[in-house]
């Protein structure tokens, strides 16, 4: 089974990624060698590396390898960042993000997902991983700022006190912006002290969403 495994790692790098521009090889490489059959129970390990999102719970799940692969690719992750992921799942993706860095901190709310979440990572090699079981769009204030926040997970609106704890000279942060039901857009925002410039990645086709979505006050 782990040789069937290998072969699909291998696939889908060469048909997902590589003809979709995920050309840098350190990318690649991490995709080809982190085993996500190991972070996903069977029933879900056996489609791991099929072109599809990857259901979790109702309302959250793994986005497809491809937009993994490309919010690493945009986040242009450096050995000294500082990162911050939020919406840990079962530890895949911050296994994945953490070959980059030199320090990563995950915020899980879901108290089951974060003991898959801690059994998972306790199970790997890694050693730069910091886990914390609490709500996820406050982030984590107290061990800010981060050179990079990182939320895979499509939400309505960035808080402030998100944006707050980013590094004040150049840090980034990657969402995924809920348009409607099924469509999200990656944006990047860049932090210049008390500037904020935005960029628009690439679309999300998912229904995921990790934020519930406030009606505005009207009198």
């Amino acid at each position: 089974m782990s040789e069937t495994f290998e072969i699909a790692r291998k696939n889908m790098v060469v048909n997902q990624l590589r003809p979709n521009k995920i050309n840098e090889e350190n990318i690649l490489q991490i995709f080809e060698n982190t085993p996500k059959e190991n972070y996903l129970d069977i029933s879900l390990g056996k489609n791991c590396y099929l072109d599809n999102n990857l259901d979790i719970t109702d309302k959250r799940g793994y986005l497809k390898n491809l937009h993994l692969a490309q919010i690493i690719k945009y986040s242009k992750i450096l050995p000294n960042d500082k990162v911050l992921h939020i919406g840990g799942l079962t530890g895949y993706f911050s296994a994945l993000i953490s070959s980059l860095c030199k320090e990563l901190h995950v915020v899980e709310e879901n108290r089951e997902l974060f003991k898959l979440l801690e059994h998972n990572i306790n199970n790997t090699d890694n050693t730069n991983i910091s886990l914390f079981n609490h709500n996820l769009l406050d982030g984590l204030s107290d061990k800010a700022p981060f050179s990079l926040i990182i939320i895979d997970g499509p939400i309505f609106k960035i808080t402030d006190k998100l944006k707050n704890q980013l590094a004040m000279n150049g840090g980034r942060l990657i969402y995924i912006k809920k348009i409607y039901d099924n469509l999200g857009k990656a944006y990047k925002i860049i932090r210049n002290e008390d500037l904020y410039s935005s960029e628009y990645l690439f679309d999300v086709m998912c229904s995921y969403q990790i934020q519930e979505q406030q009606e505005d006050f009207k009198f």
